[in-house]
């Protein structure tokens, strides 16, 4: 992604924050200084000029986790790129991000970007989106979902198919018994993950289900399960945060099982690097939020469909291995893979 960060904004709390468009702006004052006057038409076209628009992002990521932040930078820049106006909010609880989308409704916005980590949580605020006249696309999670759910694109990772690959990886690799850590139960998207591995994996899949939210909990309920089943050779984490707090878990336990986990950060490319933890699966959380903001806006602007609307926009998975994570470490370390 070659689209440079905007400028940094003041820091405001995660549940709603709106960014500007500057750049925008000014070229948009400095094109109706030249001609001196503006379209006649109240709706935005390609290049054309009008109000700018209004769109909201409504993930289900929790306040401060860096996932969510790759998410939240692709939209800042698709948006300043657009000229749209951004609001990001986010809530991990259903009912909250349910509300969200009620408020962005509400707002009167041009369009929405949402999760669907538990879509039925999140059905009756879509339906009513679209009742206003208000087109919703979706990212992340639910890619099982958004055609039922009468969203108009989807963009993301099939968690399915990313599982699967790991389950095939595993093999190559020679793993015998993996334990598959699921930090949020009743999320779609972790539930496939696992689930895939467990189809395509040849040795023993079992599930650990633990408290994402505290993670001290977590690692000590990943520690007392290495401990009373040292045969577990690969554990699978579900988030980079959690990945290297399995790394840890590992230690306590003594056990000697390999690390491997979805998702990346700039502290998860470290220690792929240093062999801590075995590899990554990248579905680009960046790209996912960037093209949500962006989709929203071709289709409000020139009547695009990403995908034609009937298929995926697939982000991922791609596998980040100490062979090639050399070439992702600088991306990584800027904020933006």
């Amino acid at each position: 992604m070659n689209t440079p960060l905007p400028a940094p904004s003041v820091s405001v709390p995660l549940r709603s924050v709106r960014l500007p468009a500057l750049a925008a702006a000014c070229c948009l004052l400095l094109l109706t200084g030249c001609s001196g006057s503006t379209s006649g038409s109240d709706t935005d076209t390609a290049g054309g000029s009008g109000d700018r628009i209004k769109i909201t992002l409504v993930t289900h990521g929790a306040e401060g986790d860096d996932f969510w932040e790759l998410v939240r930078k692709g939209a800042e820049a698709a948006a300043a790129k657009d000229g749209v106006d951004l609001t990001y909010a986010s809530d991990s609880d259903a009912a909250g991000q349910a509300e969200l989308v009620r408020d962005a409704i509400s707002d009167r916005v041009d369009g929405i970007a949402v999760t669907l980590a538990k879509p039925q949580a999140m059905k009756s605020p879509v339906a009513r989106a679209k009742a206003a006249g208000i087109p919703v696309v979706g990212l992340n999670s639910g890619i099982d979902a958004w055609r039922s759910a009468g969203l108009l694109e989807y963009f993301g990772q099939d968690e399915s198919v990313a599982g699967r690959a790991v389950g095939d990886k595993l093999d190559d690799l020679g793993a015998k018994h993996a334990l598959c850590v699921i930090h949020e139960r009743g999320n779609i998207a972790l539930e496939a993950r696992c689930a895939g591995v467990k189809k395509t994996f040849t040795g023993e899949t079992e599930m650990l289900y633990a408290d994402g939210t505290d993670m001290d909990a977590m690692t000590a309920a990943l520690t007392a399960r290495l401990r009373q089943e040292p045969d577990i050779d690969e554990v699978i984490a579900n988030g980079a945060q959690f990945g290297l707090a399995a790394v840890q878990a590992t230690e306590k336990a003594g056990s000697k099982a390999k690390v491997a986990t979805f998702d990346l950060n700039k502290d998860l490319v470290t220690a792929v690097r240093d062999g801590s933890v075995q590899f990554a699966v990248d579905q680009q959380p960046y790209l996912q939020g960037y093209l949500a903001v962006d989709g929203l806006w071709l289709y409000k602007t020139n009547g695009n469909l990403s995908g034609g609307g009937t298929a995926p926009v697939l982000t991922g998975p791609a596998f980040v291995t100490k062979t090639n994570v050399a070439q992702v470490a600088r991306l990584a370390a800027a904020g933006t893979r």
